[in-house]
Parts: structure tokens; C-alpha cells; sequence
């Protein structure tokens, strides 16, 4: 009889890093279902080689497994994290990697996993995505496409 394997999927979820501050993301930029509220651990790589766990609260479309995360909310935690611990990275390059299941979170936020272990045990995000806002305008209409014929 075969054994079934209970190794991990090596990818999880899609990823989009929303810069917008006008843009919420209630709905779904693929699909545009209404997205949902859940917290996630994500894990977050700072250069030079600092990882950082934050677990955040972001919008979540069911439908397309899609995790977006404000820009505007993620850094000012960022900032606060270090604050003390380490000022000379804040305002570093970075870079939301993957999730991590929540008790790895949980131990790695108590010291119970090194960082070497949390890379280990993350889900590496199946796509990281990027989306334009296409703001509506007026333009007024031209003659042509009045005119009759």
C-alpha cells in the first residue's frame, strides 16, 4: 500500500503589494468579487538579509486566492519593528516573500524557530502581481460621433 506524503506545498497563494492610498480593494482586481478581511503571517525579506514575520491583516479574495496588503499600512510596521532594534534598515529595500502557517509564526515570534528554520517551513508565493488603476474621466464627445450620415 503507498504512503501518502505530508510534505508542504512548496507555493501558496497570490500576492499584490497595493501602493495605492485611494484604492482599497474591496473587490477582487481580477475577478471583481468582493474581497474579504484575514490575518496572515507574512514574512517579509529586508536588505541586507533581515527577515521579518508580521502577521497583518489584508483584503483576500477567495475566488483567486489573491492576499493584498496595503503599502501604506505595511511599512510604518516595518518602521515601528525596528525602531529600536535595528534604526540603519528602516527605509531599506524590501520584499514580501511568502506566508508562513500561523504556529510557526507564533514560535518564531517567540524565539522557538531561528530564521533558517521559518525559510524552511514558509510558503514561497505562487505569483506576485501588480495592477494599474484606470481612473475614470470625461472627455467631451466630438462631432463626429454625432453627426448622421
Amino acid at each position: 500500500m503507498a504512503k501518502l506524503s505530508a510534505t508542504k506545498p512548496e507555493r501558496k497563494h497570490f500576492f499584490f503589494l497595493n501602493p495605492y492610498d485611494d484604492a482599497a480593494f474591496t473587490r477582487c482586481p481580477k475577478c471583481q468579487t468582493k474581497t474579504k478581511l484575514r490575518k496572515f503571517p507574512l514574512v517579509i525579506h529586508i536588505e541586507p538579509g533581515q527577515l521579518l514575520l508580521l502577521n497583518k491583516i489584508c483584503r483576500y479574495c477567495t475566488s483567486c486566492d489573491l492576499i493584498i496588503a496595503k503599502k501604506s499600512e505595511v511599512e510604518p510596521l516595518m518602521a515601528a519593528r525596528f525602531e529600536r532594534l535595528n534604526p540603519e534598515i528602516i527605509g531599506n529595500d524590501y520584499l514580501v516573500i511568502g506566508v508562513v502557517d500561523r504556529k510557526d509564526w507564533r514560535e518564531g515570534k517567540q524565539g522557538k524557530r531561528p530564521q533558517g528554520e521559518i525559510v524552511e517551513r514558509m510558503f514561497m508565493f505562487k505569483d506576485v502581481l501588480t495592477f494599474e488603476l484606470l481612473y475614470p474621466n470625461w472627455c467631451p464627445d466630438t462631432e463626429d460621433q454625432h453627426s448622421t450620415k
